[in-house]
């Protein structure tokens, strides 16, 4: 019988024999090392609760809008995929999932699933709308084991450190729960999200700064108090061992108002009459200010632009946020950033990564940015980028101009906990592909490749999450 594709010891690695040989050796270096995940979507609550996980359906294919989005397109209504409410039996999303397998040929999707089906869940054989139903019960077996709960699963996927991603209100339980007990010995880290408090643009950003401005427990009102209690948010956050804020922006834009600038901003913002170019330079000038808060109390800033959120009204409207379209767009970022850059892009210990999903950003501006600037690193392929062959050309784009020591080190930024191993472990068969080619094209050392695919792997991420 032939071995299945996920099992296969050399799975991404080059097919030069040669060349392969030295990416095995560079890979067995890393293979083991301890995951670290600075950014990430799993909610605390699910590790501290330790609760069983649900069905194969609502665990691997309704809440990840990578699989709906696929399936979708290939003809598949999203109610019949577990979305907006539907309550479509288990076993028939499953069905629909398998029955629609051959579509993920190729795509980063259907190889994480695969090593997923093989390595989490002990799964050998491909998906077809005939073993649906027989895949369905061997995950819910594993699914109702009680080894695998996420605290077992934690340790036996080797995670260090994994960080959430939060509400600025989130009174941060599960953390400091986790933080206190003496039985978990990994670091999970909550993460600073304003953004539907910074973008005036949000449906609720009014009724959200009222929230804000409630929780600061009644200090300066206006623009001043604003500041103040998302200042005094992020404190919240550093005590409980945050090391990061993140922001999901429409673009990379950053502007320096003054303060009666920007209240007049914000005042116009509260009485609704802002205008789009009102609300465009208030988002920038918020990024500015986060970026102030960053050097000042220390939480590393990333920023993640480009994409289109809910690009299909209706479907929205329907299914709401994070279903699927999501379309990227090209950015720019040298004279975006230019006004952050100028005060704080030397300051002491502000760090400061910068993602995109328009590739052309990686060789033409973040490299040159990082390449210059103590604070740039460059976030890793995100997203869409995601991807083993985009992978790849990261590191092409970006190693000539900027090197190995300012890159972010691997992102998983997922929701999909199960899928954590295999994200890592792709990555770090892509980076080891890399520095094998660059050994077998005499251009640096196997033995400073030895050494730098560990600075790629771990202690990049310590180094620029401050970890």
């Amino acid at each position: 019988m032939e071995q299945p594709i996920a099992a296969h010891p050399d799975r991404l690695l080059p097919a030069d024999p040669g060349v392969r040989a030295i990416a095995r050796s560079l890979y067995s270096a890393v293979e083991g090392l301890p995951i670290i995940s600075p950014h990430g979507h799993v909610d605390a609550a699910v590790i501290e609760q330790n609760l069983p996980f649900p069905d194969p359906a609502a665990l691997l294919v309704t809440p990840d809008h990578y699989v709906t989005r696929l399936i979708h397109a290939n003809g598949v209504p999203l109610n019949q995929l577990g979305l907006g409410g539907s309550t479509m039996d288990p076993r028939q999303v499953w069905r629909n999932f398998c029955q629609a397998w051959p579509a993920f040929e190729g795509t980063a999707s259907g190889y994480w699933i695969r090593q997923e089906f093989e390595h989490v869940f002990g799964v050998h054989e491909e998906p077809t709308a005939e073993n649906s139903d027989r895949i369905f019960d061997a995950v819910s077996a594993r699914l109702a084991e009680p080894g695998f709960r996420p605290r077992e699963l934690f340790k036996e996927f080797n995670i260090e450190v994994l960080a959430t991603t939060d509400d600025p209100l989130d009174s941060l339980e599960s953390h400091a729960a986790l933080a206190a007990d003496p039985a978990f010995a990994s670091r999970v880290l909550p993460t600073f999200r304003p953004d539907q408090y910074l973008n005036i643009a949000h449906p609720a950003w009014n009724e959200n700064v009222e929230r804000l401005l409630a929780a600061a427990g009644g200090g300066a009102s206006g623009y001043a108090g604003y500041i103040g209690a998302l200042e005094a948010r992020r404190r919240h956050f550093v005590d409980n061992g945050a090391v990061s804020a993140d922001h999901g922006v429409r673009t990379p834009a950053t502007l320096k108002l003054d303060d009666a600038d920007a209240a007049r901003l914000f005042e116009r913002a509260r009485a609704g009459d802002a205008t789009p170019e009102d609300r465009e330079a208030f988002e920038a000038h918020m990024m500015y200010q986060m970026a102030r808060m960053s050097v000042e109390d220390g939480l590393v800033m990333t920023i993640h632009p480009g994409s289109y959120r809910n690009h299909h009204r209706p479907t929205f409207e329907e299914f709401g946020a994070d279903t699927g379209h999501d379309i990227p767009f090209a950015v720019t970022y040298t004279e975006a950033i230019r006004p952050l850059l100028e005060d704080f892009g030397t300051a002491k210990d502000f760090h400061l990564v910068l993602f995109t999903l328009d590739e052309t950003v990686f060789s033409r501006e973040l490299a040159p940015l990082a390449g210059f600037y103590p604070s740039v690193f460059i976030g890793a392929p995100w997203w869409f980028l995601d991807a083993p062959d985009a992978m790849l050309r990261f590191r092409s784009s970006v190693t000539e101009t900027a090197g190995f020591s300012r890159s972010s080190g691997f992102i998983d930024d997922t929701r999909a906990f199960c899928s954590i191993p295999a994200r890592h472990d792709t990555s770090r068969r892509i980076e080891s592909a890399f520095l094998a080619r660059l050994v077998a094209e005499h251009r640096i050392s196997e033995e400073r490749a030895h050494e730098l695919i560990v600075d790629i792997v771990d202690s990049s991420p310590r180094r620029v999450f401050k970890l």
